[in-house]
């Protein structure tokens, strides 16, 4: 079984695109990918190391098989855990909600009191607010990507992100670095 779940929902395919992503970078091996429209609470019973995958919508949406899941997600017990995230966004379109989804999702997964690992820099984004970012910190609560205005950084944003969060989960797998 693998040693990581990542776990995300996807409504026209560009989270879903990243969580392969992601996978391919550690292997199939070592991450298990889940699509939350699919998942229970029981899924994440398997795993102590977790990724989550989250997109902001509109004015600071919910993804929607999260937000089907949203009650659910508050009743996992996340101590004794590590957890990573990442929220997709567009910086422009939306730039007073940019990844407010991946921060709210971090509000809610927090109460339980997991290890949070995989924060990133605010720099080389432009927007205005985010529930995302931690206030006075320069970082976000996880990996940032915005798909349609900066997909050509995407790849090594991965990249570095996944290298970040290889040593934050202490795996002893070889991870792949790749220009996909």
């Amino acid at each position: 079984m693998a040693s990581v779940g990542l776990f995300f929902g996807s409504d026209e395919g560009n989270s879903e695109r990243i969580a392969y992503r992601i996978q391919k970078r550690f292997g199939e091996d070592v991450v298990a990918i889940h699509d939350i429209a699919d998942a229970t609470q029981l899924d994440f019973t398997y795993y102590d190391k977790i990724i989550l995958g989250i997109p902001t919508w509109d004015f600071g949406q919910i993804q929607s098989d999260w937000e089907d899941f949203w009650n659910d997600i508050a009743e996992v017990d996340f101590s004794g855990k590590t957890v990573a995230f990442f929220g997709l966004g567009d910086q422009f379109g939306y730039s007073d909600y940019f990844l407010d989804a991946m921060g709210m999702l971090h509000d809610v997964v927090i109460q339980t009191g997991p290890r949070v690992v995989g924060l990133w820099p605010t720099e080389g984004y432009e927007f205005t607010a985010s529930k995302a970012e931690i206030p006075g910190e320069g970082k976000f609560v996880g990996l940032a990507l915005d798909e349609d205005h900066q997909e050509h950084f995407s790849a090594e944003r991965l990249n570095r992100w996944c290298a970040q969060i290889h040593a934050e989960f202490r795996l002893n797998s070889i991870l792949q670095k790749i220009d996909d």
